[in-house]
């Protein structure tokens, strides 16, 4: 009988475990000798990522805005609790710092920004819910119109110029708002009220998740898709309606913390590797490859810790005889 050295020239590597994204080639074949599988290196799919720490923030604090924060080289951390504050500060890949503070001192805001020189941050919490919204030019904030229904624990997507807030509380909010660089107007609402929910991407592109449900914007209506595998609140994503990575959160009972980690591949989410720390209330930046968590509560206060998420574009699959 032949062997694959007869056949392919050389011989099939064998590992203890699979291969980290540092080491991985697209188009190796192996055997791994702790599952007793032959698997291929392939593109796209899960991204096989990993968790890092990052720059710790200057203030600990959790429930900054949240929605589009940036990236992951240049997110922006605004507001946050516990009491509200108005602390601003921005990431350049390694370290943050303080910037202008915002004028009203909240949490739980929405944001829309896709780097930390432009952001509009809207509603949020003090001691009750406010309707403020305040535009950041890249050196300081400003009042402008604000928006229709004040709520708070919400998510935003989009940009500064062209931008999305949807869900939130009080009571579960199924109301969508776009902001089109001047003023808000009521759109689509969701197809179900929710409070405590995440989502990202942009203006005509956007996603919902809360509990384990999911919705997308295509520009003028949601669509209920594939359910996220871990039922969650008051956690982060970032992405986009094709590739999107939700983590961190709390159960929906609120008796455990959570750092899983989802992946969005278009059509399903599939469970990839946790975040480092349990956390709950964070706010997250990036994209599915390289993204960002920050603000968030361990379930003992406020911390200040960041993580980074890198990934590599490609899959580990098992060979079948199927």
């Amino acid at each position: 009988m032949s062997e694959y050295k007869g056949i392919k020239g050389f011989q099939v590597q064998t590992r203890t475990e699979d291969p980290s994204p540092t080491e991985a080639q697209t188009g190796d074949f192996y055997y791994n000798s702790t599952t007793g599988q032959f698997k291929t290196i392939n593109t796209g799919g899960a991204p096989i990522g990993t968790w890092a720490s990052g720059g710790s923030l200057g203030t600990a604090r959790y429930n900054a805005a949240r929605g589009t924060a940036g990236t992951q080289t240049a997110a922006i951390a605004s507001g946050g609790a516990a009491p509200a504050k108005n602390n601003v500060e921005q990431y350049n890949g390694s370290a943050w710092s303080e910037i202008t503070e915002i004028n009203t001192a909240r949490s739980r805001m929405a944001s829309s920004a896709t780097s930390y020189n432009a952001q509009i941050a809207s509603g949020g919490y003090t001691t009750t819910t406010v309707n403020n919204v305040e535009s950041w030019n890249g050196s300081s904030w400003s009042e402008v119109n604000e928006i229709n229904t004040g709520r708070y624990a919400f998510a935003g997507a989009g940009t500064a110029a062209a931008g999305l807030a949807f869900g939130g509380d009080p009571g579960a909010l199924n109301k969508n708002e776009s902001w089109n660089g001047t003023s808000w107007t009521e759109i689509t609402a969701l197809n179900e009220g929710v409070g405590g929910n995440s989502g990202a991407g942009t203006y005509t592109a956007a996603f919902m998740v809360y509990n384990n449900q999911h919705e997308q914007w295509n520009g003028n209506s949601w669509t209920e898709l594939a359910e996220l595998n871990t039922a969650r609140t008051h956690f982060a994503s970032a992405g986009t309606t094709t590739s999107a990575l939700s983590f961190g959160g709390e159960n929906p009972g609120g008796s455990a913390r959570l750092a899983n980690t989802e992946f969005w591949d278009g059509t399903s989410w599939t469970e990839v590797n946790d975040l480092a720390n349990v956390g709950y209330f964070n706010a997250g930046a990036g994209t599915s490859s390289s993204a960002i968590s920050f603000t968030y509560d361990s379930g003992s206060g406020a911390q200040a810790g960041t993580e980074e998420w890198t990934a590599a574009d490609f899959q580990i699959k098992s060979v079948t005889t199927s």
